[in-house]
């Protein structure tokens, strides 16, 4: 039986895991990123936030992420596309 490895290249879950586990509950803000913000200074370059009834074009672009928030700006998830 053939040796399998796991990926070594990180895919786009992978990436959007990692952004999940860093935004999500927290509030983005201007200033600072610590335990309960995050600063948006510090998201990728190709990055689109989106609140509650936000209008948004489906294209796809891979590198993408968007990064969905409440209100008063608190993420509650995260994907890429």
């Amino acid at each position: 039986m053939p040796l399998v490895l796991p990926n070594q290249n990180p895919g786009p879950s992978t990436k959007t895991e990692e952004w999940q586990n860093k935004l999500v509950g927290k509030t983005l803000n201007e200033t600072a990123t610590n335990e309960t913000n995050f600063c948006k200074r510090d998201l990728p370059e190709f990055t689109r936030i989106i609140k509650p009834g936000s209008v948004i074009t489906k294209d796809l672009r891979e590198d993408r992420l968007n990064v969905h928030v409440e209100e008063d700006g608190v993420v509650t998830h995260v994907y890429h596309g």
